[in-house]
């Protein structure tokens, strides 16, 4: 949807984009994603003035909510048929090297997680020619097929230990696998010898490949990460002396800089993240899962070593960085407070020793 919207309106049009669904998080969940003109998810005051004007209209028992039949709006002159899958696919060789990887043979898994992804990977191991696998071909909203975690919730995030295990099982079936949230805006990457790779490790080294293997990038093109995504990459960023932008946490921050071109690179500690096209210009304004996927596979193809194997020698060179995430529900009355919160409410000045 992001990528449509940016390619619509830059040939003169004006559009915005709906995405209905509950993205790596429980079914109870479901809802939108507004996506704006230039393609990138909502700011915050988009999505406030949004949040306000439907709580009114429930409030109000949707009172003044206007409504078609599904044979009116199809037959609507303002509605389109429009093939999201065909151009899609089509456009994806100008920003992953998919004939590399079909050159070099490698054997693919990929497990869509019941996602509205699913059917896009066999189009595209038949359009590159590629030896991929879908692991699981079940679509279940109800996402029964996967453990509850820790918490007894059930999360489709393909960074999640739990909702991963079964491709994790299966790694030693494929040279790489990796696998995509229900809304394809997220990855996860498996390899044979790390297993399931978190999710700051694969950043970074897809960081660091990209700046060194796109070389029709400009040198002004700088690399993006959310405040809390690893410092590994402020440490490649360094050695590779590229611009680093560090934003707060959320894919909004990098609409503008994606937009224009002058990020080559942005992502997310929650394994979100989108760059450039080889020729240097604009991919995406949101995050894409299917692209970080199949990058795993364009490293593996060009390097002989996977992901894994790559950030140990990242590590070996600039150090090794920790890092943990822990998701906890927060009620209304707390979210309200974050969302009120000021530094003067911080009273603590020591973290870890530090």
């Amino acid at each position: 949807v992001s990528a449509t919207v940016f390619q619509f309106n830059h040939h003169g049009h004006f559009a915005d984009g709906i995405v209905i669904t509950s993205s790596h998080n429980p079914p109870k969940s479901g809802g939108i994603k507004y996506n704006t003109p230039n393609g990138g998810p909502a700011n915050a005051s988009v999505t406030s003035w949004l949040q306000l004007r439907a709580n009114a209209y429930l409030h109000n028992d949707l009172r003044g909510v206007r409504r078609v039949t599904l044979r009116e709006a199809l037959g609507a002159a303002t509605t389109h048929r429009y093939d999201y899958l065909g151009r899609y696919v089509a456009d994806l060789g100008s920003v992953v090297d998919l004939e590399l990887i079909r050159d070099a043979g490698l054997h693919l898994g990929v497990d869509p997680l019941g996602g509205a992804g699913i059917h896009y990977w066999t189009r595209i191991a038949e359009h590159y020619r590629i030896d991929l696998t879908v692991t699981n071909p079940v679509v279940d909203a109800a996402f029964e097929f996967i453990s509850p975690e820790l918490d007894g919730e059930i999360r489709m995030d393909p960074s999640s230990p739990f909702a991963m295990q079964a491709l994790v099982d299966f790694r030693d079936h494929f040279d790489i696998a990796f696998a995509c949230d229900p809304d394809h805006d997220r990855h996860g990457i498996v390899t044979r010898g790390a297993g399931l790779l978190p999710s700051n490790h694969y950043l970074a080294v897809a960081v660091s490949y990209l700046f060194q293997n796109r070389p029709s990038w400009s040198r002004r093109c700088a690399i993006g990460k959310t405040v809390v995504t690893s410092q590994m990459i402020d440490r490649i960023a360094g050695q590779l002396r590229r611009r680093l932008v560090e934003v707060p946490v959320g894919f909004k921050w990098y609409t503008d800089e994606l937009f224009n071109g002058s990020l080559g690179f942005g992502g997310e500690e929650s394994a979100g993240a989108t760059f450039l096209r080889h020729d240097g210009s604009v991919w995406t304004t949101d995050k894409d899962g299917i692209v970080a996927a199949l990058l795993s596979a364009e490293i593996l193809a060009r390097t002989g070593r996977d992901p894994g194997e790559i950030y140990g020698e990242l590590t070996r060179e600039l150090g090794c960085c920790l890092s943990a995430r822990l998701d906890t529900t927060a009620t209304t009355d707390q979210k309200l407070a974050l969302g009120h919160l000021a530094p003067q409410f911080v009273r603590q000045n020591e973290v870890a020793g530090e």
